[in-house]
């Protein structure tokens, strides 16, 4: 009994892992007959699983959605994983989830090992929040869309440009793509007949829903790339285009995490394309690498950094003029 038990929960983490499963692949998974494996789906029906199967050639199995929410086995990392999220949840700026996630992380926590409760509370210890999390988001906007994305579904909405025009948009969604403190929908524009990558803030409250599409060839296998290279500038009030004197490959890890595009120029230089809300995030992006670099555009953050340089030139007069004070006493 305790060897079918495992078993089951082995059955239930193989339906969970994928969308569908061949009968042949589970029993081979589990190292027994397909007549067990259907016996094995019996039983987790039984404790309220929703297991479709779908009989003859290219049949097989499929974990739906029920009318209640089955238990949820989850491994070690995935538990902490969960605990982790609920409590960036419960104060994010994912609006509508904050009470949800309290209650349940509340569920979570009573019944994890002590050994994973001291991992959650080390990582919830040392981690700080710099500053302004950036703009909010409604949970069940992200919701649709997500839906919309895995049923491929096409999604109609208002989308505000970055002046402030609104324009209607039908899509197909493919991607919901978090970087830095923003979401973005990666979808297919079938007005525009090109890729494009919108901010989930600029999208109105109410998308919805219509026919469902077959899905097309993803622009790139690296998406979370492809979104970073294209938001780097245009999602940005100011864009910002300078070559820096150092190679690609350096520049790149010292920028990891900040949306831009990065083409190298030769061994000891390229050409960054990036962008900020303010001059103050561009300049401080390019300085803080530690490398001498040029910028081409735009004017106003020229400007900018000569003011900075003028304003750190008198703070480094003012400092060694009052060490040789010091020195003189």
């Amino acid at each position: 009994m305790v060897q079918t038990s495992a078993r089951l929960l082995k059955l239930l983490a193989l339906l969970q892992s994928r969308r569908f499963w061949a009968g042949g692949e589970l029993a081979r998974e589990l190292g027994v007959t397909e007549r067990s494996v259907r016996r094995d789906v019996d039983r987790l029906r039984s404790l309220g699983y929703p297991v479709h199967a779908a009989a003859g050639i290219g049949g097989g199995y499929q974990l739906g959605a029920g009318k209640e929410l089955p238990p949820l086995p989850l491994e070690d990392e995935e538990a902490v994983a969960v605990a982790v999220g609920l409590r960036v949840a419960a104060t994010g700026p994912i609006k509508g989830l904050e009470e949800a996630s309290v209650r349940a992380l509340g569920k979570l926590e009573q019944v994890l090992p002590k050994r994973l409760r001291r991992r959650v509370s080390a990582l919830n210890a040392v981690s700080v929040r710099l500053g302004d999390a950036g703009p909010s988001f409604d949970a069940e906007l992200l919701a649709v869309m997500a839906n919309a994305c895995r049923d491929s579904e096409l999604l109609r909405f208002e989308y505000s440009s970055r002046e402030g025009s609104a324009s209607e948009r039908l899509v197909e969604p493919y991607r919901l793509v978090h970087t830095r403190s923003r979401w973005y929908l990666l979808a297919y524009d079938l007005e525009r007949e090109a890729w494009r990558t919108f901010r989930v803030d600029r999208i109105g409250a109410k998308p919805s829903t219509g026919r469902r599409f077959k899905p097309r060839p993803l622009p790139s296998e690296d998406v979370a790339a492809y979104v970073s290279q294209s938001v780097s500038t245009d999602a940005y009030r100011f864009r910002a285009r300078a070559t820096v004197y150092a190679s690609a490959q350096v520049v790149s890890a010292q920028l990891s995490g900040v949306a831009g595009r990065i083409e190298a120029l030769d061994q000891d230089r390229c050409m960054v394309h990036t962008g900020g809300e303010t001059l103050e995030a561009l300049a401080f992006h390019l300085g803080f690498m530690g490398f001498d670099f040029e910028v081409h555009e735009p004017k106003e953050l020229v400007d900018h950094l000569r003011r900075l340089a003028e304003r750190f030139a008198r703070a480094a007069q003012r400092t060694e003029a009052s060490a040789q004070v010091t020195d003189s006493r």
